[in-house]
């Protein structure tokens, strides 16, 4: 029997490409409307995927496609959560 496991993918709301969703990250919205980052993919709530790059993160605050999604504004420390995420995530990646 073939034994490898199914890749789940998601949907990243800015650029629209599905991608595995260890490489996303998700950002979440609780029934109170509290917006934050979910790094553990886990949380509670209304998700939205988006790919860790720092042109998409940067597109998905002037789109405004975050607020669409969860129809709520966005504080601009959720980008700047963001953007961390991003650089830190691309540092080991940079010697590739």
């Amino acid at each position: 029997m073939n034994s490898r496991k199914k890749i789940p993918l998601r949907k990243c709301v800015v650029t629209g490409e599905m991608k595995p969703k260890k490489e996303l990250i998700r950002v979440v919205r609780s029934k109170e409307g509290e917006v934050s980052v979910d790094a553990t993919g886990k949380k509670n709530g209304r998700g939205a995927y988006l790919s860790l790059d720092k042109e998409t993160i940067l597109a998905a605050k002037n789109k405004r496609s975050l607020q669409q999604q969860f129809q709520t504004q966005i504080d601009e420390h959720i980008f700047e959560e963001l953007l961390e995420l991003a650089e830190k995530v691309k540092k080991p990646n940079e010697s590739i």
